[in-house]
């Protein structure tokens, strides 16, 4: 079976860049003037967008001759959406831990039966992510949120109160789709609430809201199951019902549907992705269970992957398919996208590595392994609360490259000098995930951000697309690594070292993915940015500003 904390691994999140950092902003393509200029693309400065979102872009001589204040409500907005990436995080992780606990209520049900109250929400999250960025983008990001986080809260009150085995997976089925709306369109509404200058800063609180997220789970899925697993969802609701009511009155009702961006329903294309998604997902979970060589796991590859190729194929023709084919026309979303799908290859499988390798071969409790964890995510926490200014004084690309071999660097390091019985974890393992987490709250954010790249009526499904990338790779990291290991429950340090040096070299991958995220803006002061606008250069146009440089 797919042990608990190897569900757990997908925890990582998102971000954004400043006005010097090429990723959160489209570019500095200059304006053409047709009778219809391309989206409003939701990375455009205040100061150069028009109060409303529109898919006309503004003339040149209408360009403001002043900034625009920034939304004094927008670490309010932040806030709101922080808190439902929160739960979606601390739901996945905290149940891993009462894993047991469940398994001790429901005892006349299989371990194979049990594992659906992890694996449930898992693929429904995977699976759905693309498609509910999809009807954020149509029906508008405010209305999937409250709609999204509603559900949630209504979700965890049924897995709390649930009487049997089957309602309890049903249940977590419910809270899988809430999550899936809820992950993507909270990064869509909390990009276009700031400025550029202060995106950077602004994802990677978000990020770290995620860091927290993760590093708190097994502490509090622990202490809850003590007294309860069912309290670990009953908690919910109280939060759900204030992040509810801030975000009727907080979230701007701009963030409905772009004016002029009605979209053709694509039902053909939404089961193709849903039933390729999913069985993937499924595969990858599962097959730890099944057997990585059984019948069944071999055919749910094989049929995701035939899937796939038919919803390719589907949205090359489709007028307007589900997963638009331009989303990868914009180079620094396609390599952001492929960049996160290599990094959460590395970051799952480093953090479950570093877990068997304490309760293991090392011999530690569960609760001493999760307290030797946290320099990792603290590390995270710091980092990505100081992102905006790193990316600033870096760069956005260089900061990206910088995280990824920070993120390799650590692996690395216990190849060289993890040895066997811990006693000297302060110096031979300790480092390696201050690196790891240095890594991690550098790259996330600049990655995520490529987000804003897109135009208006796009954000949602491009976040959901990133937000794809990571609990593909999450999932993908896990798998990889139990074959690597053999699927022992202790495997050695010689298996272990292989696992690590897989995942330096996909970590390297992700750094070459960010020297790939070229959005062409340069460095600029806001003098020289004054006057690109008034020459009529448009910020936000939603255009791939590499082609223009």
């Amino acid at each position: 079976m797919t042990t608990p904390s190897s569900k757990a691994q997908g925890s990582g999140v998102p971000a954004a860049t400043p006005d010097k950092a090429p990723a959160t902003t489209p570019g500095s393509a200059p304006a053409t003037a047709p009778d219809k200029a391309p989206d409003a693309a939701p990375g455009m400065a205040p100061e150069t967008a028009p109060a409303a979102v529109s898919d006309a872009a503004p003339a040149p001589d209408a360009a403001p001759d002043a900034a625009p204040a920034p939304d004094p409500r927008r670490w309010l907005i932040l806030a709101v959406a922080s808190a439902a990436q929160f739960l979606a995080v601390l739901d996945m992780i905290a149940v891993n831990i009462a894993f047991p606990a469940i398994g001790a209520d429901f005892s006349s049900a299989s371990t194979a039966e049990l594992s659906w109250v992890l694996n449930a929400y898992t693929i429904v999250l995977a699976a759905l992510m693309v498609p509910a960025g999809r009807l954020a983008d149509a029906i508008g990001g405010r209305r999937s949120f409250l709609t999204g986080i509603a559900l949630f809260g209504l979700a965890s009150l049924a897995c709390g109160a649930a009487p049997g085995l089957g309602t309890l997976i049903a249940a977590r089925v419910a809270q899988g789709v809430a999550a899936a709306v809820l992950v993507p369109t909270s990064l869509s509404l909390a990009l276009p609430a700031f400025p550029r200058r202060e995106r950077a800063t602004a994802v990677g609180v978000w990020t770290a809201v995620s860091a927290v997220a993760a590093s708190s789970g097994p502490v509090a899925g622990g202490l809850l199951a003590a007294s309860d697993w069912r309290w670990i969802f009953l908690i919910n609701p109280p939060v759900v019902l204030v992040a509810w009511v801030a975000g009727l009155r907080l979230l701007p009702p701009r963030t409905g549907p772009v004016p002029g961006g009605r979209r053709r329903l694509d039902p053909l294309g939404t089961l193709l992705v849903l039933l390729g998604t999913g069985a993937v997902t499924t595969a990858c979970v599962e097959a730890a269970d099944w057997g990585y060589g059984a019948p069944a796991t071999l055919g749910f590859l094989a049929t995701g992957l035939v899937v796939g190729a038919l919803a390719v194929a589907h949205v090359r023709r489709h007028p307007d398919p589900v997963v638009d084919p331009g989303l990868f026309r914009t180079r620094a979303f396609t390599a952001a996208a492929l960049g996160l799908l290599s990094y959460f290859l590395a970051y799952a499988a480093s953090l479950l590595a570093a877990t068997l390798l304490f309760t293991g071969a090392w011999g530690w409790s569960p609760a001493r392994a999760g307290l030797a964890v946290t320099p990792w995510p603290l590390a995270v926490l710091v980092v990505s609360t100081l992102s905006g200014r790193i990316v600033r004084a870096l760069g956005e690309r260089t900061t990206a490259v910088v995280g990824g071999l920070c993120f390799a660097a650590g692996p690395m390091w216990w190849v060289l000098l993890a040895s066997g019985d811990g006693a000297h974890y302060a110096v031979e393992f300790m480092p390696g995930l201050v690196l790891t987490g240095i890594g991690a709250g550098l790259y996330q954010p600049v990655m995520f951000s490529a987000a804003g790249l897109l135009p208006a009526r796009r954000l949602s499904l491009g976040s959901g697309v990133l937000m794809m990338s990571r609990q593909g790779g999450s999932a993908l990291g896990v798998a990889a690594l139990v074959v690597i290991t053999g699927g022992a429950a202790r495997p050695g340090l010689d298996a272990l070292r292989a696992g690590w040096i897989f995942t330096a070299v996909t970590a390297a991958l992700a750094a070459v993915a960010g020297a790939a995220l070229r959005t062409g803006v340069r460095h600029e002061t806001g003098e020289t940015r004054k006057n690109r606008t008034d020459s009529g250069e448009n910020h936000g146009s939603g255009r791939d500003p590499a082609r223009h440089h």
